[in-house]
């Protein structure tokens, strides 16, 4: 994926190709149902696709140990933002290539 979507290379100029590239999101579903949405390009009640195409071409399975110490409690929406940006940018740091919206 890193080499084929020129959008996450920029994003993550620090990638040295050792660690996974990760996709980071909110969501009010549980991570296993949230990964099954982005799997099977969902498509919403008011018809809309709310699937990331990331996820969708790339996405193989969950990091539990990486999202779990940060899903521990129900959040705002607002909480969850914070949160999720402050996660994929912990991510990056240690050499993950991540995507986060």
């Amino acid at each position: 994926m890193f080499t084929e979507n020129a959008r996450f290379r920029a994003a993550n100029p620090q990638f040295n190709g050792v660690l996974e590239c990760l996709y980071v999101g909110m969501t009010s579903k549980g991570p296993e149902e949230r990964f099954r949405q982005h799997k099977t390009g969902y498509i919403n009640k008011k018809g809309h696709n709310i699937s990331s195409k990331l996820v969708w071409m790339y996405g193989r399975y969950l990091r539990p140990s990486l999202y779990a110490p940060v899903n521990e409690k129900p959040m705002t929406r607002q909480e969850a933002l914070v949160m999720e940006e402050k996660l994929a940018l912990d991510l990056r740091r240690q050499g993950y290539a991540v995507w986060f919206n």
